[in-house]
């Protein structure tokens, strides 16, 4: 991938002004490093193909905004807003997402690594068929979200709400699922556990698996 320009950052927090004219500065998607971004106003802005890295904007509103192809790395997002937010491909290694709201993006591909996303909104959201790796997931809102064939490995779902998640061929055992009863076994239907996950619901039962 060719070096993106990266404009400087302002010496206090940016606003919505200071990054329209980091954008029209440049033809091509620029990289925000550094850039102090918390509670900006983002929305219905074009970032697609730009690249955020150690950036803090938390509370930021990312609403409505063209992220196709955008990469964030070591970022602090908390309680950051994505609705309808076109987040196509975009990828985030390594932010902190606790209580970011991404209702109604359009989240086709979007990748996740080590983040951290504790009560996050993330209702219907796709990870068909994806690998994800340091996930924590606790309480955060899953209903309707789409893991068929994914794999989760030192993922957290601890509380997390998994209301109509579609879970057929995920592979959870290498998830933390938390305290797990009986009637939790419906929520992971046509999903693959390992023995003590599987123990553990049948201990409702007053069963043990040996």
């Amino acid at each position: 991938m060719p070096d993106l320009p990266e404009p400087p950052p302002p010496a206090d927090s940016a606003g919505r002004r200071d990054v329209e004219a980091a954008l029209a500065s440049h033809d091509d998607p620029v990289r925000f490093v550094g850039w102090t971004l918390a509670g900006a106003d983002l929305r219905d802005l074009d970032f697609h193909d730009c690249e955020f890295v150690r950036c803090r904007a938390g509370g930021a509103d990312f609403a409505s905004t063209d992220l196709t192809e955008a990469r964030f790395t070591a970022c602090d997002l908390n309680a950051t807003q994505w609705r309808g937010a076109a987040l196509t491909s975009a990828r985030f290694v390594d932010c902190r997402l606790t209580g970011a709201d991404v209702t109604h993006a359009r989240s086709f591909d979007v990748a996740f690594e080590r983040c951290l996303l504790v009560g996050a909104q993330l209702q219907g959201l796709s990870f068909k068929g994806l690998r994800l790796e340091g996930l924590n997931f606790e309480g955060a809102d899953l209903a309707r979200a789409d893991f068929r064939d994914a794999v989760l490995e030192g993922c957290n779902l601890r509380d997390a709400n998994l209301a109509d998640a579609r879970l057929q061929g995920a592979d959870l055992r290498g998830a933390d699922l938390g305290a797990l009863r009986l009637v939790d076994a419906a929520r992971f239907r046509g999903a693959i556990i390992s023995k003590a996950q599987a123990a553990q619901l049948l201990s409702g039962l007053g069963l043990k698996v040996v």
